[in-house]
């Protein structure tokens, strides 16, 4: 059974930080892109972050470039999340979500055919 499992979540203070993590079975892992997104209540799931499978190549919704930082670590299947400088509008459910028989980075939620059941993130300010 294909598995993607969040952690990392949790209450932090404007200006704080957290590390997301997103363990993937193998079969889900290898050879494949990964990306985080997010949904704030009331609002569309929007895209955050996405790395390749090498890790060579990311890409970054521009609201969190130069603050949040995704990384991989293959020999463990995976991916995480660092979130630095947090605001009150980084408040949302972080998801992780797999592609499929691509190594290559995307923006687009139709891309990506796994995904994790989300975990927790509020900014207080």
């Amino acid at each position: 059974q294909v598995q993607l499992v969040e952690s990392g979540g949790g209450l932090v203070q404007a200006g704080g930080s957290l590390r997301l993590s997103c363990a993937t079975s193998g079969r889900t892992f290898v050879n494949n892109a990964m990306a985080w997104f997010r949904q704030a209540p009331g609002k569309e799931r929007e895209f955050v972050a996405t790395i390749s499978w090498s890790g060579a190549n990311t890409d970054y919704t521009d609201s969190v470039k130069g603050r949040f930082t995704i990384s991989r670590d293959n020999a463990k299947n995976t991916v995480y999340l660092q979130m630095n400088s947090l605001q009150p509008e980084d408040t949302a459910v972080y998801s992780c979500a797999a592609r499929v028989g691509s190594p290559s980075i995307s923006r687009y939620q139709r891309m990506y055919y796994y995904w994790g059941q989300g975990t927790q993130v509020t900014v207080s300010s």
